[in-house]
């Protein structure tokens, strides 16, 4: 195991820069959420670690040694992709231990390995078997114990749940996590899903246009959101933005609704931030339309209109309303969150 530096890393493709000095530290044995919009330089960031894309500025360390210019297979590093990558004509036991026969490891070394990595991972039933005798599920299986075999000091992983249905999806992110309990090896986990980034990571890397916008654990991401993408990025559903302006009264919307501010709020905020499951039915509060009622079982999710922009309040009651019914939303003070003219946190 290994801890990773990413120290001023930029990347250039011509002129067209498209990683813009962005410096993480990852500790030995960590598990790091890289996340963000398509587009945003996650998975090329990574592909860097890799060395699967030159660096065009700054350096990457794996323990203590730069690896710029170390081709891949010399980084002791195992990356698992999105599409599994699997060789279709060899069996689940050729493609875990194929990593291994080209490093000349015995038969034996190799059989042992492969089955350690089977026992882990459930797939003793499968190893005869061949990648399209198996479940999408199962191939992602084969494609992590293929990385496992090598015992790597970093584990690099490429979305590698997009291809499965919702599901397994959740199943897949639990048993990646208790992976990382075991083997306690550094990992890089890139995801435009930040359900699947707060529910694996020790920390978050909200990544945006090639910069950085926060690092962090991720329940620190989701209560003290640095600025407005991450506090839109961060969550499902999405923290309710209202633009407005912060007076004497309380927060003014542009339409004209008042909406209240705790007692501490900072001056100048032009944007109130309020998290759907942080809203609450009350006479008392201020009044809003709705427009759709989602019933999930659990809780209930309600779209209102506040004026001219339109919230989600997430109830955990069950509530009998219909589109067009004037409520009273009540927001937890304590859960408020403030932003200035430049999007960022007051």
């Amino acid at each position: 195991m290994a801890n990773v530096s990413i120290d001023n890393v930029a990347k250039f493709y011509g002129s067209h820069k498209v990683i813009h000095g962005i410096d993480i530290d990852i500790a030995d044995g960590e598990f790091v959420t890289l996340v963000g919009p398509s587009g945003c330089g996650k998975s090329t960031l990574l592909r860097m670690i890799a060395g699967l894309e030159e660096i065009s500025d700054g350096d990457i360390r794996i323990g203590d040694r730069v690896v710029n210019d170390v081709p891949p297979k010399e980084r002791d590093i195992a990356m698992v992709f999105q599409n599994y990558a699997l060789y279709p004509h060899m069996t689940v036991a050729q493609n875990m231990g194929f990593a291994l026969k080209l490093k000349g490891e015995s038969r034996a070394t190799i059989d042992a390995r492969v089955r350690e990595a089977a026992a882990i991972l459930a797939l003793e039933p499968y190893l005869d078997r061949l990648p399209k005798q198996l479940s999408g599920g199962q191939r992602q299986r084969v494609a992590m114990g293929r990385a496992i075999v090598r015992s790597p000091q970093v584990f690099l992983f490429d979305e590698p749940l997009s291809n499965l249905d919702a599901k397994l999806r959740v199943q897949m992110r639990a048993e990646i996590k208790d992976l990382h309990r075991r083997l306690g090896t550094t990992t890089v986990y890139v995801t435009h899903d930040q359900i699947e980034a707060m529910t694996m990571a020790d920390r978050i890397v909200v990544m945006k246009g090639g910069v950085v916008e926060q690092i962090g654990r991720p329940l620190e991401l989701y209560d003290r959101p640095a600025n407005l993408f991450v506090a839109t990025f961060i969550g499902s559903p999405a923290m309710n933005l209202l633009t407005g302006r912060a007076g004497q009264g309380g927060f003014v919307t542009g339409d004209g609704v008042v909406l209240p501010l705790p007692a501490t709020a900072a001056a100048g905020a032009t944007t109130y931030g309020i998290r759907p499951e942080h809203l609450t039915l009350d006479e008392t509060g201020f009044r809003a339309e709705v427009v759709v009622i989602e019933p999930t079982g659990a809780e209930t999710q309600v779209l209102a209109r506040c004026g001219g922009q339109t919230l989600v309040a997430v109830l955990r009651e069950r509530v009998e309303l219909n589109p067009g019914d004037i409520i009273g939303l009540k927001p937890d003070l304590s859960a408020v969150h403030l932003f200035g003219e430049d999007g960022r946190r007051l």
